[in-house]
């Protein structure tokens, strides 16, 4: 009788079926991707029959275990069930996986040649997301994983895995993709590219339904009711409550339409939805349907300005020879003097220690929110402009600073660059990938048993 013959019938089944050395398929690493925290119970305590455990591959410097290749395929059936879509045949199943698994090895190896490493903090607020993403918080989605027979450490160490591995992607894939301006121009010159940075808005919506025979009168009567609804929800009462206290004949229809593009929106709303601001409500206008009470819930994309402010500043570290009150009474020394009438410029060129600006005067341009650290854009927010701030002290060491003038810079075709950019960039890192998945499993050493 042969080894295969003495073996589990999965075991079998794979040997039979799993030998090659083809790349898992785009659609099964995406399926794999969504069911890496799926909660899956453990099998019955003891159980009659106990399956030894083997390795299945050896994979460079590492091996897959039969164990882990039955749990993978496990929990992936398990998600398939859920979804109520139909399982791929059981030999395939197991050969991709098995192939999943090599790949997850590869990277993983190649993590930790890279010295990639994933600090605690960054994997708390990792499973903090996905605690928030079932609307859980993290001490309650550790309860749910434990009730559903899923260890909490271990579905933590899966997370930390995917997170080693998006980062070897990442750092592997990216230096191989460059987005030209011309590019971008091309796209979006195109219409789907139109489509892509056109604003999004989410509008909440009540439709009070008029049959075609409704005398003028009483249609009078509910546009009146209505626009003493759009009157109340103005005033601040809450869109809902308003709505869902209206019964008998003025009971509404509608909801949340959710996110959606000006041209995904229902035509009625396209000539409403662009003069709305956010949390504004549009008069009532009427349809063939009925009368309409329309709330700008959100809406995102759309054109943006923001304030920015033209900054120049003068540093003073403190050192071994210069204390930190010193350094202090020095700045606040540089201010007297240009408050006297000397010329910031001169000075920041000769006292400042901002290596960056002080051969330019000082100057650090426009800067926008964000750009600076807290306690200097605190303090360049609340000098008025032309004046000379007190000293504050920052990271770096003591500043005196001087707003020269403010401005609301419209950022909207930035930002529409940006978001064709990113776009692009997205496309190609999923095509770059799948070569850069071929190329790593092609050079590996891989002897599956």
């Amino acid at each position: 009788m042969s080894h295969a013959e003495h073996s589990p019938p999965f075991l079998a089944t794979l040997r039979r079926k799993a030998r090659g050395g083809a790349c898992a398929p785009r659609r099964l690493l995406l399926a794999l991707a969504a069911s890496l925290v799926a909660v899956a119970p453990v099998p019955p305590a003891g159980a009659a029959t106990e399956i030894l455990d083997q390795v299945v591959a050896v994979v460079d410097d590492d091996v897959v275990m039969a164990s882990e290749l039955r749990e993978r395929v496990r929990t992936i059936l398990q998600n398939i069930e859920a979804r109520g879509v139909e399982a791929p045949p059981e030999d395939e199943l197991i050969r991709e996986v098995l192939d999943r698994l090599i790949l997850e090895s590869i990277q993983m190896q190649m993590g930790e040649r890279f010295g990639v490493r994933i600090s605690d903090a960054q994997l708390d607020a990792a499973m903090a997301r996905v605690a928030a993403q079932n609307n859980l918080t993290p001490e309650q989605f550790a309860v749910l994983l434990e009730q559903q027979g899923q260890s909490y450490a271990e579905v933590r160490e899966t997370i930390r895995r995917e997170m080693v591995i998006q980062r070897v992607q990442q750092g592997s894939v990216n230096q191989a993709i460059e987005i030209s301006g011309q590019e971008v121009e091309n796209y979006l010159s195109t219409e789907e590219g139109q489509k892509l940075v056109q604003p999004e808005y989410r509008i909440v919506h009540a439709l009070l339904p008029e049959p075609s025979n409704t005398s003028p009168a009483t249609l009078e009567q509910h546009r009146t009711h209505c626009a003493e609804l759009v009157e109340r929800i103005r005033s601040g009462e809450d869109f809902d409550a308003v709505i869902g206290g209206s019964s008998g004949e003025y009971t509404f229809q509608g909801g949340d339409l959710g996110w959606r593009k000006l041209d995904d929106l229902p035509s009625i709303f396209q000539d409403v939805a662009p003069e709305l601001k956010t949390g504004e409500v549009a008069d009532v206008f009427r349809s063939p349907s009925g009368y309409h009470i329309v709330k700008m819930a959100d809406r995102r994309g759309a054109e943006l300005t923001i304030p920015q402010t033209k900054v120049r500043h003068i540093l003073v570290k403190p050192s071994e020879i210069l204390s930190d009150e010193q350094a202090r009474e020095r700045v606040e020394e540089l201010k007297e003097r240009v408050e006297g009438g000397e010329d910031f410029a001169a000075l920041a060129r000769e006292y400042s220690e901002d290596i960056g600006s002080a051969a330019e005067g000082g100057e650090l341009g426009w800067t926008n929110p964000g750009q600076m650290v807290p306690e200097f854009e605190n303090m360049m927010r609340s000098t008025p402009t032309g004046e000379i701030s007190d000293p504050v002290q920052s990271q770096f060491g003591w500043h005196i600073l001087e707003v020269q003038e403010r401005r609301e810079k419209d950022m909207t075709e930035e930002m529409r660059r940006a978001q064709i950019e990113e776009f692009l960039h997205q496309r190609k890192f999923e095509e770059e990938l799948e070569v850069w998945l071929r190329k790593i499993r092609d050079e590996a050493f891989v002897d599956i048993k």
